[in-house]
């Protein structure tokens, strides 16, 4: 009985040990960096891992647009970004170096430089049902050093228990394109 009991005990301290953990695990915030002292951005190209060939293009368009909306910073535009990508000669504009991302920070005169990953954009099927689902990753370079100070992932739509059962195509993309990427604003602010 004296084992039956410790053997419980010692399950229900590791259940709510591990519900003491704290954080999120799908975004990292350095410590030492002041976020308020960001004023002015640059969003980069971001790379693209689907099969459609805009959809990076639509979601940074998107992102940016949000962004600027929130009134928090300044992001450049992608003209003046692209302008300065060609002036500092930076080979991946989707994942500078350190040294470019410095470069990069003192040409275009901005805080920090946003980069980003849309791995999954576009339509999924299981079996008879069909959903958007669309999934990114970003991350804020600091230009002084070109250190990583932020990163977040997000990913939205899929096939849920109600496309499964009645069929349907799930929410349209520009939906859950505008919910992933204010989902990763927040995990900024």
């Amino acid at each position: 009985m004296k084992r039956f009991l410790s053997t419980i005990g010692i399950g229900l301290s590791l259940l709510f040990l591990g519900g003491c953990a704290s954080g999120n695990l799908d975004i990292y915030r350095d410590q030492n960096m002041d976020f308020g002292a960001v004023r002015t951005v640059a969003v980069l190209p971001f790379a693209n891992l689907t099969r459609d060939n805009t959809s990076s293009e639509r979601v940074r368009d998107v992102f940016t647009t949000m962004l600027l909306a929130t009134g928090g910073v300044y992001a450049l535009p992608p003209g003046e970004v692209a302008r300065g990508v060609i002036r500092t000669g930076v080979a991946n504009a989707a994942a500078p170096s350190v040294e470019e991302a410095v470069k990069l920070g003192g040409v275009l005169k901005v805080d920090a430089l946003i980069t980003g990953v849309v791995r999954e954009y576009g339509e999924v099927r299981s079996s008879t049902s069909t959903a958007n689902v669309i999934s990114l990753s970003m991350q804020m370079v600091e230009t002084q050093t070109g250190r990583v100070v932020w990163t977040a992932t997000a990913t939205e739509g899929g096939i849920g228990v109600t496309d499964r059962l009645f069929g349907g195509g799930g929410r349209p993309m520009n939906e859950i394109t505008e919910k992933a990427v204010n989902e990763i604003i927040n995990k900024l602010f």
